[in-house]
């Protein structure tokens, strides 16, 4: 029995994934939610989810520190430790 000769195919092109990936969230947008924030939910053991509501987001102050971010900055929310005043994790929306 006589078998084919093998021939190795061209690898396909890789998908371009630059329009899929965001950009790492800026510090800034972190610091202005922990220093305007005005929606708290406790998540009990001493955790709380802190935003800013769309209210917030209009007013000024918070117009100048975010800036072209504001809008990303609508969609991220700090789940914060009380007991010990620091980030556990930054959530941010798709």
């Amino acid at each position: 029995m006589a078998y084919r000769r093998f021939r190795p195919r061209p690898a396909p092109a890789p998908i371009p994934t630059e329009g899929l990936e965001r950009a790492a969230l800026p510090g800034s947008v972190v610091d202005a939610v922990l220093r305007f924030h005005d929606e708290e939910q406790d998540q009990g053991y001493g955790r709380t989810l802190l935003r800013l509501s769309e209210k917030r987001l209009r007013t000024p102050e918070v117009k100048k520190a975010l800036g072209k971010l504001a809008l990303r900055a609508a969609n991220v929310a700090i789940l914060w430790n009380e007991d010990e005043s620091q980030i556990i994790r930054v959530l941010e929306a798709a």
